[in-house]
């Protein structure tokens, strides 16, 4: 069977395919309307994105997405990913479901060079109805969702999936150290994350770096990864 004609092309890439695209863009043709508009009549394309439900599940999801996520926006849709060591399998049915959940859409799943896993999905309206900025953010300045900082159970989901994402936990016995470590170039979440650490009773202490919250008191640390959930799927 020969191979398709357009295969790896797209109406932006292919020459013919792209110069019909751009003529029936400027007299405003869209074969696909009656179409489109009849899978909205049935349910089968949405067409309306209602802002999602403010709770624990929601808080975890948009801290994890904040550490490891990238939110991109097209034309049309706008795509979600979230970023998984693909040895963390805990991790990425948890955070599958999370999505399913919150979007009503499953996920794909992906596994890419150097041991990664993208869960992914495309949606419209995903930056808006999440709150969280389009990628890059290493720049900019991060707040907490004021419905979030109001109650501690949502607080202590939200630092769960911050954590999920750019936390670590290290003991070394010989010297009695234990470390859970928040770790980000962003100032503005290491400053979010080390207040609301405190506002739930912990001492943290921002490393030399400062690219890292540290807990380093034994009984603290046992004490938020117990709370937080840490690496429990």
């Amino acid at each position: 069977m020969p191979s398709n004609w357009a295969k790896g092309m797209t109406k932006e890439t292919h020459p013919s395919i792209r110069k019909r695209a751009d003529t029936m863009r400027t007299r405003k043709i869209d074969n696909f309307a009656k179409w489109r508009n009849m899978m909205k009549a049935t349910g089968k394309i949405r067409s309306v994105y209602p802002l999602f439900k403010k709770d624990g599940d929601l808080a975890e999801l948009i801290g994890v997405v904040l550490g490891d996520g990238h939110i991109r926006r097209f034309p049309r849709t706008e795509e979600l990913s979230i970023f998984s060591n693909s040895n963390n399998p805990g991790f990425i049915s948890r955070y599958a479901r999370l999505m399913e959940r919150i979007f009503d859409k499953k996920p794909a799943l992906t596994k890419h060079q150097g041991n990664c896993t993208r869960i992914r999905l495309y949606q419209k309206e995903v930056h808006s109805r999440l709150g969280v900025p389009y990628s890059p953010r290493g720049k900019l300045h991060i707040r907490v969702p004021r419905w979030i900082l109001n109650n501690e159970k949502y607080i202590v989901r939200y630092l769960r999936g911050l954590y999920e994402a750019e936390g670590s936990h290290c003991v070394h016995l010989p010297t009695g150290t234990y470390k859970l470590f928040f770790s980000n170039r962003n100032q503005s979440m290491l400053n979010n994350v080390f207040r609301l650490l405190r506002k739930l009773g912990f001492h943290p202490h921002k490393s030399k770096n400062h690219y890292n919250v540290q807990l380093s008191k034994k009984v603290e640390v046992f004490k938020a990864i117990k709370l937080l959930q840490f690496r429990k799927y």
